[in-house]
């Protein structure tokens, strides 16, 4: 299901709800968890619930959980220790409801490596690629044989593209490898793909839908920490720019990998249309960006779900799942 700005999104009423809202943290995200932390307790406050802002560097914030009668809980942690399923597994333990998806799906999508696996084995089209492992040599002609001499080097458990670049030469591939090592013990390397850069945000329990299409145009050479949360250094065009069966094809594998990696409540998909049309899934973000310049309010916003309306039903899909256990 996609959802176009006549469809009916039943908006929940969170008013009197005590709310807490986790943000910050010690992620080298922190400064964006802030900034989404901040407007989402605007959000929460406009909608009439009480949003108590937690910074969860300060590990005070356990107690405040253990001792006051929060209704639900609203994640805006990015990174490791908030996005990786660490902080689900509190919650859990706490018996909290929490906006987004639990412990396993929040650790799959963190870990490119395991989530690729996953999409490859339910069919679901992304680049070829190459796993490495600190300490073991970097052979540059086997992954160039395998790959071709561009390719895109990432961490395999960071966000916001932190730790990524392109490597347009096999000759730049072991300085980038070495940077990337510098962020995780795993390093993932895939064949570059050159085309439109298209993500799809999704919402919902057992019956998620797609948002519309956001077509990324960055200033830089790819869509980078500074292109992210700066405004002014990218576009977003909505619907994207590309043949409507493209479009489909990208909300489809958004609604494939939220399913595939178990998520609940929200996702965004990363992909890239080919010149040709095809399309890659690049990774999955269980806790998408929610600042000024971010990816899934826009999307919802387009859809016809302004962004208090859009923090509520998160909210709602966490209390809905908390009935259901």
């Amino acid at each position: 299901m996609i959802a176009r700005k006549d469809d009916s999104v039943r908006i929940p009423s969170i008013a009197g709800l005590d709310i807490a809202v986790l943000m910050g943290g010690v992620s080298v995200e922190r400064d964006v968890s802030l900034h989404t932390g901040e407007q989402v307790v605007s959000a929460l406050n406009g909608s009439g619930a009480a949003a108590t802002a937690l910074d969860t560097a300060d590990l005070g914030f356990i107690d405040a959980l253990r001792h006051n009668r929060f209704d639900a809980v609203f994640i805006c942690l990015h990174g490791r220790l908030g996005e990786d399923g660490t902080v689900q597994g509190l919650l859990e333990l706490l018996g909290l409801p929490y906006v987004g998806s639990g412990v396993l799906a929040s650790a799959l999508a963190m870990d490119k490596v395991m989530s690729k696996q996953l999409f490859e084995m339910h069919g679901l089209r992304t680049a070829e690629h190459v796993v490495l492992r600190r300490d073991v040599p970097v052979d540059v002609q086997d992954i160039t044989a395998a790959l071709g001499p561009k390719t895109v080097v990432k961490p395999a458990g960071e966000g916001s593209a932190v730790g990524v670049s392109i490597v347009h030469d096999p000759s730049e591939l072991p300085a980038a490898v070495a940077g990337a090592f510098q962020h995780d013990r795993i390093v993932l390397v895939e064949r570059f793909v050159a085309g439109t850069e298209v993500t799809v945000g999704v919402l919902g329990n057992d019956e998620p839908f797609a948002l519309p299409t956001l077509e990324i145009v960055p200033d830089h050479e790819f869509y980078d920490y500074e292109s992210k949360y700066t405004p002014g250094m990218s576009r977003h065009i909505i619907p994207a720019r590309v043949s409507s069966e493209s479009r489909d094809e990208c909300s489809s594998l958004a609604l494939d990998a939220h399913r595939v990696l178990g998520c609940r409540g929200m996702s965004r998909a990363d992909t890239i249309v080919a010149e040709d049309g095809a399309v890659y899934l690049l990774e999955v973000n269980t806790i998408p960006g929610m600042t000024a310049t971010s990816l899934l309010p826009d999307a919802a916003r387009a859809a016809g779900i302004e962004f208090p309306d859009l923090c509520a039903l998160l909210v709602g899909y966490a209390l809905e799942d908390r009935r259901k256990n």
